[in-house]
């Protein structure tokens, strides 16, 4: 069995204790701005960290790399894998204007749906509204989503399911997938690892797949439409402002192509809302 590569961080983290003073201080400084090396030559990060460029090299050689450059490539993998740790940068003070987020989110905005046409949202809506049944799936950071997008659609579509439940398997889901059916699958960063297995998996099943990922991820074929969003940042958390919208327009799109039969089910909801007092 092939073992996972120890990550660029977990190296820092387990040389610590044997550090020399500098070297220690330069470790603690990556702890908390592990970006720096990707995003810095040798001498930049020794000036940021205020050690020297031999400490940085002999650093380097205690992590186990054989030069910068490599300890560079690893950690600027491990930034594209969606680390929080890694969108920190040490020259900024930590805050974030308003205007600076907001110009961010309309970017996002702006960037995401010159990807995604009329065209696009229109099929991926109307193949929700004609599925035998919508399966909706999110892990981490995606969990909120998917169980939002499910919890919407609701308005009119009445088969729809996120999964997996709290203490739920896959297989016992993916034995129900049938051809006729979509599967709507968030893969936000940090994607799990058993994503591509389980779109692999997915696929076969003949179902169609909606794919929702962020900008990190290579357009996957095996998706009848993959939309990436833009998740830009200027702090150290991701933006979903794409994301969340990206939701409202597919339930919006489903609820106006759902027609008179769409209406007749959120009146039907209404109602009965209103008799259990519940609005």
């Amino acid at each position: 069995m092939k073992h996972k590569e120890e990550s660029f961080l977990s190296r820092v983290r387990r040389s610590l204790p044997g550090l020399s003073p500098a070297e220690k201080r330069l470790g603690d400084f990556l702890c908390d701005f592990p970006g720096e090396v990707a995003s810095y030559s040798a001498q930049e990060l020794a000036g940021l960290a205020h050690v020297s460029k031999a400490t940085v090299s002999r650093f380097i050689q205690h992590l186990g790399y054989p030069d910068y450059e490599a300890a560079r490539r690893h950690a600027r993998l491990e930034k594209q894998s969606g680390s929080r740790l890694f969108l920190m940068a040490a020259g900024a003070d930590g805050t974030q204007t308003v205007e600076a987020n907001i110009a961010q989110g309309i970017a996002n905005l702006e960037g995401t749906f010159a990807t995604i046409g009329e065209t696009q949202m229109t099929g991926a809506a109307t193949a929700l509204l004609k599925a035998r049944k919508v399966w909706v799936i999110g892990f981490r950071a995606s969990a909120p989503f998917a169980s939002y997008l499910q919890w919407q659609l609701t308005q009119v579509i009445e088969n729809v399911v996120a999964i997996p439940g709290a203490g739920q398997t896959f297989g016992e889901h993916l034995a129900s997938i049938k051809r006729h059916d979509v599967v709507v699958f968030f893969g936000l960063r940090r994607r799990v690892a058993q994503t591509d297995r389980l779109l692999k998996q997915i696929d076969g099943l003949g179902a169609k797949i909606l794919y929702i990922t962020d900008e990190s991820a290579d357009f996957n074929k095996r998706c009848q439409w993959h939309f990436r969003c833009q998740t830009l940042t200027p702090g150290p958390l991701f933006n979903h402002t794409a994301v969340m919208a990206l939701c409202h327009l597919l339930i919006t799109r489903s609820i106006e192509l759902a027609g008179a039969e769409g209406r007749g089910r959120l009146r039907n909801i209404e109602a009965l809302n209103d008799a259990l007092d519940e609005l």
